[in-house]
């Protein structure tokens, strides 16, 4: 009796999830470039795709799983991009996104990341059996086929998030973008604000009160201890800087602190993060490379079952050459000379696997949204960075850009490889075949890199990024970007406050030993110092919504008397959709916004007349009702 072959890349799971990784793309790239942070999208992509295939008379789990593998391409290849490729337009090296490039640079390092990662997964998804917890959490919502009512939470968050984006500064100017309150205090200053994003309550609510009181920790030691400091005792080590400061009122002088002094302990929290996470992952990493290289040199001949098929060791080979001979081309044309672009495209694939495996472990351990991605990005550029210093001198004015390219691939690489174990993780939960999972997240990834160019081109018109000015006063921080930009300025011939960036290397240094020190005594609240640093570079009114919804997520646990791990997962699976429908929603109308904006050259386009546009209390009551429904959505009784 033959049985007839469960449909996994059929052709509609293809074009849906083709759709949704764009869409979702999209939403990143937006919340990446606001609040420095994306989300995975699996779970939200699983949801919808139970949903559309069940109408469409089907949907197989192994096809759903496959819908949601192409689409969590999304946050990847926009986490990618977005932490590097604007430093290129901040440089000055571009004056608007040059889709060829964009598209070499993500689709290419987003091509590469998946081929690195194939020889991973046997080591750490079956030999070591890491956790990869957004892996399970896919799995269990697949398992569960859970459809139309979760949708129903995605859409209510998404209507309330967009809304939430739509009342904002750029839109109807109904309220304000932030709330804060400041004041003098002496030679220093006090300040506290927080964002009035629906948005980045979600966020807080993903990542968890761990995370949140990590990154709001961050927030601490920058605004509540650096800068007071600073400006009580050290403001007379920057002259220029204390003139500036001087004629300013209390919450700009902050600014002007923190971005100037401040957030560069950040950068050396976050370089000793990237460093530490190597050498403490070198055993684990050698093991598994060693082990998976081992099996893929066998290339699936002693392999029968399709849950075990992997991409041809072959084929990766042959891919491998062809998506790296453009990239070398690429550096070519950047700095002109063989001798300088071969060593790059080196460093890029040394580096490119490396961190592929250290992501793909890291996700294993802690999940993609607490990956290292930054850390391991700055890593890259400065060691390339001193490389390329070494080979066209100090002054070179293409040795930064060459340096960002490289970081460009190998931050590319790296978390669609971490996000390709979570998926892979997830598959061999629910018996699919990993090949075909491996080529759904190539096509996903190459759908993504397509729509990256104008995403970027048309929020820089609207909104601008990186810096304000006058023609975009509330301009997308970008600031993974940013210090990538300063960091490669400064290794040739700009100036870097390296003082600073030791300082925050040693406060990176404590977090670690403080973190190590938990993890000894058994303790379940960790210091995991990536977090930290996002807190430190962060502006202080991103990370207090984000630590606020984290609250949230705890209030939900006692709410519900959570005491297990596996209660845990459970309880916050309909918290963590209606947090994805607060964020989605969110940046999909930023970017909506941002069309009638370009298109009329106006900032102000779709503002209320000035009698309807309301100050920061009522945000503040806004944000206050978003919080009790997405309370409310997470402790909601649910059927069976």
């Amino acid at each position: 009796m033959t049985t007839t072959p469960v449909p996994q890349l059929s052709f509609r799971a293809v074009v849906l999830a083709v759709v949704l990784a764009t869409v979702l793309a999209a939403a990143n790239t937006y919340l990446g470039l606001f609040a420095g942070l994306t989300i995975a999208s699996a779970i939200p992509a699983a949801v919808v795709s139970m949903a559309v295939l069940r109408a469409l008379s089907g949907g197989h789990i192994l096809e759903n799983n496959i819908v949601q593998t192409g689409a969590s391409a999304g946050s990847s290849i926009a986490t990618g991009v977005i932490f590097t490729v604007p430093a290129l337009v901040m440089l000055g090296y571009w004056q608007d996104f040059k889709y060829g490039w964009v598209l070499a640079i993500a689709g290419l390092g987003g091509l590469l990341g998946v081929l690195f990662s194939i020889p991973l997964r046997r080591s750490m998804i079956i030999e070591q059996n890491l956790a990869f917890p957004e892996g399970k959490a896919a799995a269990e919502v697949l398992k569960a086929g859970e459809g139309q009512g979760s949708v129903k939470v995605l859409a209510g968050a998404g209507l309330l998030g967009g809304f939430g984006k739509l009342a904002a500064a750029s839109g109807l100017r109904l309220i304000p973008d932030s709330a804060a309150a400041s004041a003098w205090v002496g030679k220093g200053l006090a300040y506290l604000g927080t964002n009035l994003s629906p948005a980045l309550l979600g966020v807080g609510y993903i990542v968890g009160v761990n995370i949140g009181i990590v990154i709001a920790a961050g927030g601490v030691i920058a605004w509540h201890v650096a800068i007071p400091v600073w400006l009580a005792y050290f403001r007379d080590t920057d002259p220029a800087l204390a003139a500036t400061v001087a004629g300013l009122d209390a919450t700009s002088a902050a600014f002007a602190v923190w971005s100037a002094k401040i957030r560069y302990l950040g950068v050396g929290a976050m370089l000793m993060g990237g460093l530490w996470t190597i050498f403490a992952l070198r055993g684990s990493l050698l093991t598994g490379i060693r082990s998976g290289l081992q099996a893929a040199r066998t290339d699936g001949a002693d392999i029968r079952a399709e849950t075990e098929r992997d991409v041809p060791m072959r084929l990766m080979l042959i891919g491998l050459v062809l998506f790296t001979l453009p990239l070398l081309a690429l550096y070519q044309a950047i700095v002109g000379m063989w001798s300088v672009s071969i060593p790059m495209t080196i460093i890029m694939i040394v580096a490119g696997f490396l961190f592929v495996s250290v992501s793909a472990y890291m996700a294993g351990l802690v999940g993609s949204s607490n990956n290292p991605v930054s850390g391991m990005t700055i890593c890259t550029i400065l060691f390339a960075a001193i490389v390329l210093m070494l080979m066209l001198g100090r002054d070179s004015e293409i040795g930064p850009i060459a340096a960002i390219m490289i970081g460009a691939v190998v931050c590319s690489a790296a978390c669609i490889g971490g996000d390709n174990l979570q998926d892979l993780k997830c598959g061999h939960l629910v018996g699919a075949t990993p090949w075909k999972q491996q080529v759904m997240l190539g096509i996903g990834a190459i759908s993504c890199a397509l729509v990256m160019a104008p995403v970027l081109n048309l929020l820089q018109q609207a909104y601008g990024i990186g810096a304000a000015d006058a023609a975009h006063p509330n301009a997308l921080a970008a600031p993974q970007a940013t210090l990538i930009a300063s960091v490669a300025k400064g290794i040739f011939g700009g100036q870097l406050p390296w003082t600073m960036i030791g300082i925050g290397a040693a406060i990176g240094a404590a977090i670690i030993a403080l973190d190590e020190s938990l993890k000894r005594s058994g303790k379940s609240f960790r210091t995991p110092v990536l977090a930290c640093a996002v807190g430190i570079y962060l502006p202080m009114e991103l990370t207090l919504p984000i630590f606020l919804g984290g609250l949230i997520a705890w209030c939900v646990e006692r709410r519900l008397g959570v005491k297990t791990e596996a209660e845990r997962e459970h309880a916050h699976q309909p918290g963590v959709l209606f947090a994805a429908g607060l964020i989605t929603g969110e940046a999909l109308m930023g970017i909506v916004i941002a069309i009638p904006i370009v298109v009329s050259g106006r900032g102000d386009v779709l503002a209320l007349p000035e009698q309807w546009q309301f100050g920061q209390g009522l945000g503040l009551v806004l944000v206050a009702v978003v919080a009790w429904f997405l309370f409310r959505a997470s402790t909601r009784p649910r059927a069976g």
